[in-house]
């Protein structure tokens, strides 16, 4: 008997593929229309991505083959889903950061950052934090997060060594990232990284300096998770509230763009970061404030020789190289674009150059971040100059340029761009077989609950939810709903699709709930109790901050105090005087 339960274990994922889509048959077949066929493809997509019995991206892929068989939608027209606006952003904004990664700016940035915070306990927690924030607005969570871990680990062995340690000058092998050893036995990643499964321990050490190893770990994670919410390449999920709103509500202006985002989330960020770092100081360090800051002159051996790993490492890097300081404008250039472009508060570069006739820009953010990946491809990576070729003595070669295609091909997470087309098909598919008006009109009950309750509820139910599943897979499944419940409600569609969007980077408490929690837990030190208590008042937080940003800065940006035209359908009266209000006023 247990021999025939271990081989249906083993094989779960082949029964599930297959009997899922047999179980949920008599949903189209007894109520033949297409609002039936359009939820048969949803739940199943749903059940499969928290499943995960099919990877995630091939999933995405079902709306080419349902929704044409299905009579929703024409083949051609699913397919123009998968390749985006927003697709094309994410793409360029991941070749920006591919670029940053490959030439190591990254790793200057941290450890430049620490040097400058200094080595106090509190301080260091507040310096990785502020480091990892920063640097996963921009690059991956996963990378930032594998870069972070070694380095923060490297310095608490240096930090809790003996005095006979400091003396000796021991080297400490931790400090070396893994990308130089991949044989090592260690968790491999979706983008092909692998991490170790422990560190070595030189010696016992005290459960005051297990907690501020384990603190130290969740910091790191949770700093990720938190910084890429702050700007809309941040992190994907983002991007997915971009696409179903342009998707969605083609007559809007642009609500969401870049610098509409970093108004709303960098604010929503700084306030959640400095509360995780108190929360995590008071829970692995304690109330002695005196000493978590570093105040006396005990252990200051040790406290030196932890800052003398960091600036060994700063030093190792060399001066900045050319290709450096090319990304680093080309960076700066990215950004001072993007908030430029159409700010909304004055008129940009946008409005002025590319306007159509409406007078809105021709370019998008996505033009831009495609602008400036297609000069890294073209800008050597050093000053131009005659060389020899180290291969073929006697033959000139030129530089690489700061970015290749072999280089993009081995870091690009394909899979994502797919996810994001599925989710896009899936909220079209939506809208035209009239699931969504349906839905949005059994959802008109919801009118007598006030809406910053109701915001609350739905961004509780969506941080326990990502907990589960993957926060792409959650916002897709999610928004559309949202957004059919806020037209039939008159609610503005952003009052409920924005917290909830941030809702599901709260990935707090469970190892498996997102890749910089599993990076963490791998180098050991950790149990998912541990983690679980971090994670759960940290969820809790973060709800209560993300309620309090839609209910006050967020209003005057997406101007979430009326109903907007652009919202409007034939289901409602929203446009009335008597309704026109999204909050109740005085």
């Amino acid at each position: 008997m247990a021999t025939c339960w271990q081989g249906l274990w083993a094989y779960r994922s082949y029964l599930i593929v297959f009997c899922l889509p047999i179980f949920l048959l008599p949903l189209p077949l007894l109520v033949p229309t297409k609002e039936a066929n359009c939820a048969y493809t949803i739940i199943l997509m749903a059940l499969f991505w928290c499943t995960e019995a099919l990877p995630l991206a091939v999933t995405a892929f079902l709306p080419i083959i349902l929704f044409p068989l299905m009579g929703i939608m024409d083949a051609s027209e699913v397919c123009i889903e998968y390749l985006k606006d927003t697709n094309v952003l994410f793409i360029g904004g991941l070749l920006v950061a591919i670029a940053v990664e490959h030439w190591n700016l990254h790793k200057r940035i941290a450890l430049q950052v620490l040097l400058v915070i200094g080595v106090r306990p509190a301080m260091l927690i507040l310096g990785f934090m502020s480091v990892t924030a920063f640097l996963s607005m921009w690059i991956s969570n996963t990378a930032t997060t594998a870069m972070m871990v070694p380095i923060a680990h490297a310095v608490l062995e240096q930090l809790h060594s003996t005095k006979k340690d400091v003396e000796e000058g021991t080297d400490n092998p931790s400090f070396e990232l893994q990308e130089s050893s991949p044989e090592k036995d260690g968790i491999k990643l979706d983008n092909g990284e692998v991490t170790p499964a422990s560190l070595e321990q030189k010696s016992p050490k005290s459960q005051e300096q297990i907690r501020f190893t384990q603190g130290m770990s969740l910091c790191i994670c949770y700093s990720a998770s938190i910084g890429g919410i702050a700007t809309l390449t941040g992190t994907t999920p983002n991007l997915v509230l971009q696409g179903q709103v342009d998707a969605l509500f083609p007559q809007n202006p642009k609500v969401v763009n870049f610098a509409s985002w970093f108004g709303f989330a960098f604010p929503t960020m700084i306030i959640l970061l400095l509360l995780a770092w108190l929360w995590l100081q008071v829970l692995f360090l304690g109330f002695n404030f005196r000493k978590n800051f570093g105040f006396g002159d005990q252990e200051q051996e040790q406290k030196q020789a932890a800052f003398q790993v960091i600036r060994t490492q700063y030093k190792l890097l060399g001066p900045m190289s050319f290709a450096e300081k090319a990304i680093t404008i080309l960076f700066v250039a990215l950004v001072v674009l993007w908030f430029t472009r159409e700010p909304g508060f004055f008129t940009g570069w946008g409005n002025l150059a590319f306007a159509n006739d409406k007078g809105e820009s021709m370019a998008s953010d996505g033009t831009v971040a495609i602008f400036i990946s297609i000069i890294m491809f073209i800008m050597p990576s050093k000053i131009p100059g005659l060389t020899q070729d180290p291969d073929k003595p006697g033959k000139l070669k030129a530089p690489p340029a700061l970015l290749t295609w072999k280089t993009v091909n081995e870091k690009m997470p394909w899979n994502i761009v797919f996810l994001l087309g599925g989710g896009f098909a899936l909220a079209k598919g939506s809208e035209q077989s009239g699931l969504s008006a349906w839905l949005g009109d059994k959802l008109t009950p919801l009118q007598n609950v006030p809406p910053p309750a109701t915001a609350l509820i739905l961004c509780l139910l969506v941080a326990t939810f990502t907990e589960c599943t993957s926060n792409v897979a959650t916002t897709t499944l999610f928004l559309p709903i949202l957004a059919s419940m806020a037209q039939a409600i008159c609610l503005h569609p952003l009052y409920v699709m924005l917290p909830c969007t941030l809702s599901a980077s709260l990935a707090f408490m469970l190892p498996v709930a997102t890749p910089p929690n599993a990076i963490v837990f791998s180098f050991g030190g950790l149990k998912v109790s541990d983690m679980a208590r971090a994670g759960f008042l940290l969820n809790i937080i973060g709800v209560l901050v993300i309620t309090l940003a839609i209910n006050s800065w967020s209003i005057p940006i997406f101007s979430l105090n009326t109903f907007p035209s652009w919202a409007h359908s034939n289901m409602s009266q929203c446009l009335l005087p008597a309704a026109n209000s999204t909050m109740s006023t005085p």
